[in-house]
């Protein structure tokens, strides 16, 4: 495996918080705390060569050893609606697959004007159970029509955004290609104060014990995360009413004050334990959240900075500390942490510190980290 995959801890000073130098040098760009976990990464390739140009990806999961990840509705529309397949050893990317058809009681729904055009999609989950099947969630929908009348009085009582967030799910063919089968909108109890906020919704959800599927809100009316649940029982797909979520008892973090969202879910459950571990991106914060899943134990969180390689040109460092990486996804593969960010068009040219790079910074290419999971993070 590339020397960029290694992972090291980095043990610099601080950058400094006065206020006469506001262009840091690359030294202080490249500090980070001694408590900091540093991830390196590496630039996502398509198969036939180059970075993969503003895909947007959105959500993480491995089937058999490859990774699988999804763009939302503001990547360019030759990477929408695919299941694109990433080989973890090399970061690249198996050649693209058409974009996914709907299932004959999908297109009969009443959202496939917006499920055929700019879906949202966010987030996603291999079901181990079913060969070839994954889920996805909606998010954002104000770029699409609004819903006719006769499902607007069906589907109004989201408790949530006008616009249902929607539960989607694929199946997968051998070509690579798939098929949106089923899609049923999710309701939220109005006790649970969810609020209005159409980009602020769920970007990540994870597959636990018992078909339990957690699915994380960004932010609540007071902007808190929040982890809700479905269960994806033998029955669930066989309706098109609302899903109705409920609130297992999590240790989540919450703050007096700023935005922390949480923007990738994975479940882990160590070796011999009877229960498993919600893995927590937490974007803004630089932090991956270790939740347990039982409730029992408080939520750990462990910081983390993130690097990118510098360039091809010998004046650029092998790898940079990136100012915003905006971590996305999370999948466990054996015992290795794999994350995927979704490059945030209005912050990602701060990570530009070598002119080398400028061209990926450019396409909005994403990349992939990997850390080995720690057995102290779970005790």
């Amino acid at each position: 495996m590339k020397s960029a995959w290694l992972l090291s801890v980095v043990t610099l000073g601080l950058l400094s918080a006065c206020g006469d130098n506001p262009q840091p040098s690359a030294e202080q760009k490249n500090a980070v705390a001694p408590e900091e976990l540093v991830v390196a990464g590496t630039w996502i390739s398509e198969a036939a060569g180059g970075v993969m140009v503003d895909p947007q990806t959105s959500g993480l999961t491995q089937v058999n050893g490859k990774l699988y990840t999804i763009s939302d509705g503001s990547a360019k529309d030759f990477q929408r609606r695919r299941l694109h397949q990433i080989d973890p050893a090399s970061a690249t990317l198996a050649p693209r697959p058409d974009a996914m058809n709907m299932a004959s009681r999908v297109r009969r729904s009443c959202f496939s004007q917006y499920l055929a055009d700019e879906p949202d999609l966010e987030a996603l989950v291999a079901d181990p159970d079913e060969p070839g099947v994954f889920y996805t969630v909606t998010e954002d929908a104000t770029r699409t029509g609004a819903l006719s009348d006769r499902c607007q009085q069906r589907y109004e009582a989201t408790g949530s955004t006008d616009y249902p967030t929607l539960l989607v799910r694929i199946q997968q063919h051998t070509d690579g290609s798939a098929t949106m089968t089923h899609v049923r909108p999710l309701q939220f109890p109005l006790e649970y104060a969810v609020g209005d906020f159409p980009n602020d919704g769920i970007e990540g959800m994870a597959l636990g014990q018992n078909r339990t599927l957690y699915i994380a809100l960004e932010r609540d009316n007071i902007g808190n995360p929040r982890i809700f649940s479905v269960n994806l029982d033998a029955t669930f797909w066989d309706s098109s009413e609302f899903a109705v979520v409920t609130e297992p008892e999590l240790a989540v973090p919450s703050f007096e004050g700023g935005r922390h969202p949480i923007n990738g879910l994975e479940y882990y459950q160590p070796a011999g334990a009877t229960s498993g571990f919600l893995l927590a991106a937490a974007r803004n914060d630089n932090e991956l959240w270790i939740i347990d899943a039982a409730g029992q134990r408080p939520t750990q969180k462990i910081a983390m900075q993130f690097t990118a390689p510098g360039g091809d040109s010998e004046n650029c460092a092998a790898q940079e500390i990136m100012d915003n990486a905006s971590i996305e996804g999370l999948a466990v593969i054996d015992s290795t942490l794999w994350m995927i960010n979704d490059p945030w068009k209005v912050n990602y040219m701060k990570n530009l510190q070598c002119e080398a790079s400028k061209a990926r910074y450019e396409a909005m290419a994403p990349l992939l980290f990997s850390t080995p999971l720690q057995a102290d993070w779970f005790k």
